[in-house]
């Protein structure tokens, strides 16, 4: 989890993965933010869908920011769709062609251009879902029970 307090100002990214897990869940997606998949990787938005479908979200507030991150290749092992989250005013010719792609504010987004498809081994499945829950009801007993 972030370590920001409630009123703590939320960074342009986290902004971004807001309003993208507002309108996943418009879809009935599920959604845990930096979650990690393993250890020493971190995606700033993951998503469960109502089949058991897995994306991968990244949220980049800037050129300077997506350049700068060249990490994300290792993220597509852990998702059926990959996509990138952006503003509408992101410059996305810099964004592969071949991923997903999202524009989004603090309060909502668009889905543009869906990732292309591909599943992920079943064993795989298992292991991130589980891994998915239990970060997500740790976070929630952490709400409940900040001394836990």
């Amino acid at each position: 989890m972030t370590g920001l307090s409630p009123s703590d100002p939320l960074s342009a990214g986290q902004l971004l993965a807001r309003g993208v897990c507002r309108h996943l869940s418009g879809h009935d997606f599920a959604t845990v933010e930096e979650f990690t998949p393993e250890r020493g990787k971190r995606v700033d938005v993951m998503a469960l869908g109502p089949r058991g479908e897995i994306w991968v979200i990244e949220c980049k507030s800037s050129r300077v920011d997506f350049t700068s991150d060249r990490k994300w290749g290792g993220y597509l092992e852990w998702c059926d769709r990959y996509f990138w989250a952006v503003d509408v005013d992101f410059p996305t010719e810099l964004l592969p062609d071949d991923t997903g792609l999202i524009i989004a504010d603090a309060y909502n987004a668009e889905l543009i251009r869906m990732g292309p498809e591909e599943k992920l081994p079943p064993a795989r499945r298992k292991a991130l879902t589980l891994r998915f829950a239990r970060q997500a009801a740790r976070r929630l007993q952490g709400l409940r029970d900040p001394r836990v």
